[in-house]
């Protein structure tokens, strides 16, 4: 027997579809039993009430236990001729609800084939008339009789075969979906690395122009003690930029074995220039705006605002329909607005993802990029904001808002580095 259902309190939907099965059930049991016999109407005798509420009485356990609730009906439908009842399709609806439900939770084709089929003989033996010549409407009705659980059972196992194809469908999209999360957060946790590695670099290079500045002050320190309290200011400025770059690779740490860094010192807006040469080369006419003035950057915020510029051309060059691209470059008080604009067409580009963040392309042999998710990590890791996404006029725009320090503090920094790359140079 096969066990399909479960404890617990059942929905009030449920119930209610359970009572409307069961009441409809019972209303062609009766009307079955309006026909007799000899072809004459007449009202549903008591042996019609008997059949249709021991019939009935099972149908709501149906789901618990289909093969009892098919057994039971099947032997109701059996009773109707000895009772003097006329064993037609109205009076068997109960087996073929039956049939229907048993077909739907077998647990294998073969087994619900074979119960629904002995289900169907034994109402077809039940209403063959032995004793007496076999007229066409006995044979159409025996027929009839053993048609209805037949294809009821064809139907429960149609929809028993839908049922486990929609759960498999629903079960590979979630595999798919979180192979898609992991991979993405495995993007993501290889990208953070590549930022602290470069952040390292940033923060390597800041103590080597501390312990400069601090080997010149201890030698100035007996004469020239003026230029030794400078060089130990600038000291205190350079070690504060070291800190708050070392916070940002706290938790991102360097793996073994991977290949050393690269010795050249990280790229910033210095370079965008060249960078802006090898883009045009590629065929990316770039045009750059400038507001406001310019002011020297930390190194963090400076590598962080040439990796933007860099990604985004770089989606432009590989997503977008357009041979152009605007940068422009607002300087305000306490931040830098740097946006990347371009025209390009939305056959070539898919959009980007609202939670991941990834870019992909509709090339079939691209795989999908995480330039987007690079971006706003790097942003976010020195105290900024990124956002990208399509432009109400057509194209994509990507804006970060990076923090400037007060320009104070930045010609401290440029005065500390200049000086101590000077005392490096002294003998």
């Amino acid at each position: 027997m096969t066990n399909t259902g479960g404890g617990g309190r059942r929905p009030r939907g449920t119930w209610r579809r359970e009572g409307a099965v069961t009441a409809t059930g019972f209303v062609l049991c009766l009307l079955g039993g309006v026909v007799r016999v000899d072809d004459t109407l007449s009202p549903p005798p008591a042996a019609a009430y008997v059949v249709a509420v021991l019939s009935c009485a099972v149908l709501p356990v149906r789901h618990r236990a289909p093969l009892a609730a098919l057994a039971a009906t099947t032997a109701a439908g059996v009773l109707v001729p000895p009772l003097g009842l006329l064993l037609s399709p109205p009076i068997m609806a109960p087996a073929v609800i039956t049939a229907y439900s048993y077909a739907l939770h077998a647990r294998t084709e073969r087994r619900a084939a074979a119960m629904v089929s002995l289900a169907s003989a034994a109402l077809v033996l039940a209403a063959t008339p032995w004793f007496d010549d076999l007229s066409w409407k006995d044979a159409s009705r025996m027929g009839t009789v053993a048609a209805f659980p037949l294809v009821a059972g064809v139907l429960g196992r149609s929809a028993h075969n839908r049922r486990a194809y929609l759960a498999a469908v629903e079960e590979r999209a979630r595999r798919a979906e979180e192979g898609r999360d992991s991979e993405a957060r495995r993007r993501v946790a290889e990208e953070r690395v590549r930022i602290a590695r470069e952040l390292h670099d940033l923060v390597a290079h800041q103590i080597t122009l501390a312990n400069a500045q601090a080997t010149v002050a201890a030698h100035l320190f007996d004469v020239r003690p003026e230029q030794t309290r400078q060089s130990l200011k600038e000291l205190v400025e350079t070690t504060r930029d070291a800190l708050d770059d070392l916070r940002a690779t706290v938790g991102l740490l360097r793996q073994s074995g991977d290949a050393p860094a690269p010795a050249d010192p990280a790229p910033g807006l210095s370079r965008l220039p060249t960078l802006l040469d090898s883009f045009r080369r590629a065929g990316l006419e770039v045009s750059v705006h400038q507001e406001g003035t310019a002011r020297p950057l930390p190194p963090g915020v400076d590598l962080t605002a040439y990796r933007v510029v860099q990604e985004a051309l770089t989606n432009v060059t590989k997503h977008a329909r357009t041979g152009s691209a605007r940068v422009r470059l607002a300087w305000d008080r306490d931040r830098v607005t740097i946006t990347v604009a371009d025209d390009g067409g939305g056959a070539a580009r898919t959009g980007t993802s609202a939670s991941t963040g990834t870019m992909a392309s509709t090339a079939p042999d691209r795989p999908p990029g995480f330039g987007l998710i690079g971006m706003r990590e790097r942003a976010t890791a020195v105290g900024g904001h990124l956002s990208a996404g399509r432009r109400p006029e057509g194209g994509f725009l990507v804006s970060a808002q990076l923090p400037l320090p007060p320009a104070r503090d930045t010609r401290r920094r440029a005065a500390g580095a200049t000086g101590g790359a000077e005392a490096g140079d002294a003998p």
